[in-house]
């Protein structure tokens, strides 16, 4: 068990992440350790674990900051920019109003007041629905010209 308690957090272990919870105040951690890195891992890919260690991670995370919700950080995919493409358009508009804002904030090295930053329980993962749609589409293709159109 060398290094710091954070190098144990990458191993993806429930138990060891709940171990650590209980033992460490993670304040004080990330103060003494400033490893940002980690966290925008654990908040945008990282495993399920229990929901005070996730909330700690998001708040974290230098989007929520800009007023920016996790699904518009999104890389850019040819599925993620189908999954964008069939968004309504007050959804649409919104997430590029959002994303302008934060370009804007970004450029002039500020962040918007921090009542206006998003907050764990207001981000809206809006993206989903229509990111499995895309995915459950290609999958079929997929299968499709896998068993109609492969050489024999």
């Amino acid at each position: 068990m060398s290094g710091t308690p954070f190098s144990l957090v990458r191993s993806h272990n429930n138990i060891l992440v709940t171990h650590l919870e209980k033992f460490f105040d993670f304040g004080v951690l990330s103060e003494k350790y400033r490893l940002p890195k980690m966290s925008k891992y654990v908040a945008l890919i990282g495993p399920r674990i229990n929901t005070p260690f996730r909330k700690w991670c998001y708040n974290l995370s230098g989007f929520r900051k800009y007023g920016l919700f996790l699904n518009d950080c999104y890389a850019s995919t040819p599925e993620v920019e189908e999954a964008i493409r069939r968004l309504p358009p007050d959804v649409f508009d919104a997430r590029n109003k959002r994303i302008q804002l934060a370009f804007h904030h970004s450029l002039c090295k500020t962040y918007l007041p921090k009542e206006q930053w998003t907050k764990y329980e207001e981000d809206v993962k809006y993206l989903e629905p229509y990111l499995e749609e895309v995915e459950r589409e290609k999958a079929e293709q997929d299968a499709y010209e896998h068993n109609n159109f492969s050489t024999q």
